[in-house]
């Protein structure tokens, strides 16, 4: 069967680079060709992160619009150059684009990236917003790992979900009907408050939240907001998951305890935040393997928390855990391109299947 090679891009809700990977796909296979991992600079990190806390105009909206579109166009080129790849010999990109905001309750999602500067300086065809028509049908417009595991995992002979770990963390559990949904944050509070705290982007292996203890106060507080107790489909982002959002918890109900903390304290305790969260969704579903893909698969105090919380599941990394979200969007490029539909109605909730994403020539 002919194998095309197709580019996917991924700009997380981390904000620490952009991944971009060649994969081959077909019907029954995505194969990892290549995979580079494209800086993002302070600047533009700074800048997005200030449109999401909402202090931007919509000429500043446009401005960032542009410029990540001439960023992901330099990724792409930085990869074939690297490896010496022919565009020609690509069928098409696809372009998750950066998620400036994320409230499909009210029919929003929102992602940047001109997918047209992408089209013109790399002279591929660029598939570009997939989220919204899933929106349009009802539907949360994420996650959309969820149709990838299916794809890449569903002819394991075993009882597995997976759960990858980004800046938010999503659910995939596999069966009769697939099942997936965020299970809350990942990464991005313990990325935000070391970054505040330690002027790191990102706590190596958990080393510094290793050094802390967890603060139970703070912790039932967090554990309480309405999001871990809402059934799925559901979807969330940094318009929840933020700044504003644990200063708040840090005003907690027992102020005492919560003004005393330890900065170490409360990385410790938004790991603890993570792990348990996520533990919380997987033994719901009765499995016995979980596989970790995403950053988050990298932090090994983190995995080593969701193995105490979970002793009778055998927890293993995904191979290629870093590259799969982008992965995801290069197969769902394929998927467009070749007039598909994805699997998704019972992931998103939405009224049913579709074809997702537009095609910039």
């Amino acid at each position: 069967m002919h194998k095309e090679r197709y580019i996917g891009i991924m700009s997380g809700t981390s904000l620490d680079g952009v991944d971009v990977v060649l994969c081959k796909i077909d019907a029954t296979s995505c194969t990892l060709i290549s995979s580079l991992e494209y800086p993002l600079s302070l600047e533009l990190k700074s800048d997005i992160l200030t449109m999401i806390e909402g202090n931007s105009s919509v000429e500043q909206i446009g401005q960032i619009d542009h410029r990540l579109g001439i960023l992901f166009a330099q990724a792409v080129d930085a990869l074939l150059v690297r490896d010496n790849i022919d565009s020609t010999s690509i069928t098409a990109i696809g372009l998750h684009g950066q998620t400036l905001w994320h409230a499909p309750q009210n029919g929003v999602t929102m992602q940047l990236g001109d997918p047209n500067i992408l089209a013109s300086q790399t002279g591929i065809p660029v598939v570009a917003d997939f989220r919204r028509k899933d929106v349009a049908l009802g539907g949360q417009g994420a996650p959309f790992a969820p149709a990838f595991h299916e794809f890449i995992f569903g002819s394991i002979n075993s009882s597995i979900c997976i759960v990858n770990i980004g800046g938010m963390a999503n659910i995939t559990v596999l069966g009769d009907t697939l099942i997936g949904y965020d299970t809350g944050c990942g990464n991005v509070l313990l990325d935000m408050w070391i970054a505040e705290h330690q002027g790191a982007s990102y706590d190596k292996e958990g080393g510094w939240a290793k050094t802390g203890s967890v603060n139970y106060t703070l912790l039932d507080a967090m554990m309480s907001d309405s999001y871990f107790q809402e059934s799925y489909p559901k979807s969330t982002g940094r318009e929840k998951f933020n700044k504003v959002w644990l200063d708040d918890m840090l005003a907690c109900r027992d102020r005492a305890v919560c003004s005393l903390i330890l900065e170490q304290d409360v990385q410790r305790t938004l790991l603890e935040l993570t792990a348990l969260s996520i533990s919380n969704e997987v033994l719901r579903f009765n499995r016995d393997v979980l596989i970790l893909c995403g950053g988050g698969a990298k932090n090994c105090f983190l995995v080593e928390r969701l193995k105490a919380l979970m002793p009778n599941i055998e927890v293993l990394i995904a191979d290629n855990a870093d590259e799969m979200e982008a992965m995801t969007f290069a197969w769902l490029a394929y998927k467009r391109i070749h007039k598909e539909k994805v699997n998704l109605k019972d992931v998103t909730g939405a009224r049913e299947n579709a074809i997702l994403g537009g095609i910039y020539e």
